[in-house]
């Protein structure tokens, strides 16, 4: 049995935790404001939909592939260093994207800002690794545990505070606090020096490590990991299209949003008590567990007759998704050397960022030449893909509940051990 732990509170009184971890959180919503905001701005700039499209895609797109460079800068000069930098070259751009009245000024500018936004997330998850590696790795579950309700509560409402805000008076209010949000975020996590994780420099300095130690970021246990956030964001595009779709093709196109408000929710709740409890099970088999359960959860939506079971379906197998999702976060921690952690976390990202935009496009032809159920169909293929990358980690990988340790001083001569007494012939 699962035995429980002091609970969130106590991690956040870890000194220096609170500070860091609301700071992110607070920019988080900010990032999680940031598409939808694009396109209410500039569609109301330029009275075009594509261009607004354009720009939250060049956003999107710029995030995912040069993200993964920018954490390299962090890991390699430390957090403290790039960070303001990061900032100021996002806050110009989008500065660019607040005044520009055309829709090439305008979608070059959100290009700019996508590829310098700081991954706060991965930021905020380096740091809890700093902190609880050495002494307390056993409540890391716990810890990314809270950073994912902290990114879901973000991603509901950010989009809330979009549409409320663009419905209510000039959609540049909603972009503009999104910016302030990132930047004020962002700017108080630069200056908590006290938690950062030490720079691959300082990171040597203090280890003894020789100078090409740790860098092999691409090893075949981060590929696998890799492919196991990209499968995970197949089944996130997948169900943000088809639900939408399903809805709409049974005459009742107004149950979507309750549908994803309840798997939000459930997420919710299934993520905050997983993280109550610490689990003596390694991660890797708790791994091959709640992706059984997603693919065999997931199974059922493609069989939906109508939208209340969809949303008994779609509730069921969102319960699996919080507690993978913190899996992929403890394994990536453990497969990784620490002066690599914010770029392996931010590789995480962008590949569930790009199996995500793939799904989408999949499931939208789907609908198209075949109808919702069709398209449904692919969160369990996800789910099966998820199983079968999860089974191969746990045969080809030892867990770990902590990084190497240092190589130990050089052992005292030991003292004389007393004689042994023969052993007795065998009857």
């Amino acid at each position: 049995m699962p035995r429980a732990v002091s609970g969130y509170r106590s991690l956040l009184r870890t000194p220096g935790a609170a500070a860091f971890f609301l700071t992110a959180a607070f920019g988080r919503i900010g990032i999680a404001m940031t598409g939808l905001g694009l396109v209410w701005l500039l569609h109301a700039r330029t009275g075009s939909y594509g261009t607004a499209g354009l720009a939250a895609a060049g956003f999107a797109l710029a995030e995912a592939l040069v993200g993964p460079n920018l954490a390299r800068l962090v890991d390699r000069f430390g957090q403290t260093r790039v960070l303001p930098l990061s900032l100021l070259a996002y806050g110009i751009a989008s500065v660019g994207v607040l005044t520009a009245t055309s829709a090439v000024p305008a979608v070059v500018a959100a290009t700019c800002a996508g590829a310098v936004v700081p991954q706060l997330g991965a930021l905020s998850g380096a740091r809890w690794a700093h902190l609880l590696r050495a002494t307390r790795s056993d409540e890391l579950p716990t810890a990314f545990s809270l950073e994912s309700l902290a990114n879901a509560t973000a991603f509901l409402v950010g989009p809330v505070l979009v549409t409320s805000l663009g419905a209510l008076g000039d959609p540049a209010v909603a972009s503009t606090i999104a910016v302030v949000l990132i930047v004020g975020g962002g700017g108080a996590l630069a200056a908590q020096r006290r938690t950062a994780p030490p720079s691959a420099r300082e990171h040597r300095a203090r280890a003894g490590d020789a100078a090409g130690t740790g860098r092999r970021l691409w090893r075949p246990t981060f590929l696998l990991l890799a492919l196991l956030n990209l499968a995970i964001g197949l089944y996130f595009g997948t169900m943000g299209l088809s639900v939408s779709a399903f809805a709409t093709s049974h005459g009742t196109p107004g149950a979507a949003a309750p549908i994803v408000a309840a798997s939000s929710l459930s997420g919710l709740l299934a993520g905050w008590l997983y993280g109550l409890r610490r689990h003596p099970t390694p991660a890797r088999r708790q791994l091959v567990v709640t992706t059984a359960w997603l693919a065999g959860t997931a199974l059922l939506l493609p069989l939906a007759p109508s939208a209340p079971w969809l949303a008994v379906a779609v509730v069921a197998t969102e319960v699996a998704v919080p507690p993978t999702l913190v899996l992929l976060n403890v394994l990536t921690e453990r497969a990784v050397h620490p002066i690599v952690l914010t770029q392996a976390f931010t590789w995480g990202n962008s590949a569930s960022a790009a199996g995500s935009a793939l799904a989408a496009s999949l499931a939208g032809r789907a609908v198209d030449s075949w109808g919702a159920s069709a398209a449904l169909a692919q969160a369990p293929a996800a789910g099966l893909l998820l199983l079968t990358l999860a089974l191969v980690l746990a045969r080809t990988t030892r867990d770990r509940s902590a990084p190497p340790t240092e190589p130990e001083s050089p052992p005292t001569t030991p003292e004389p051990a007393a004689p042994v007494a023969p052993p007795t012939p065998a009857e």
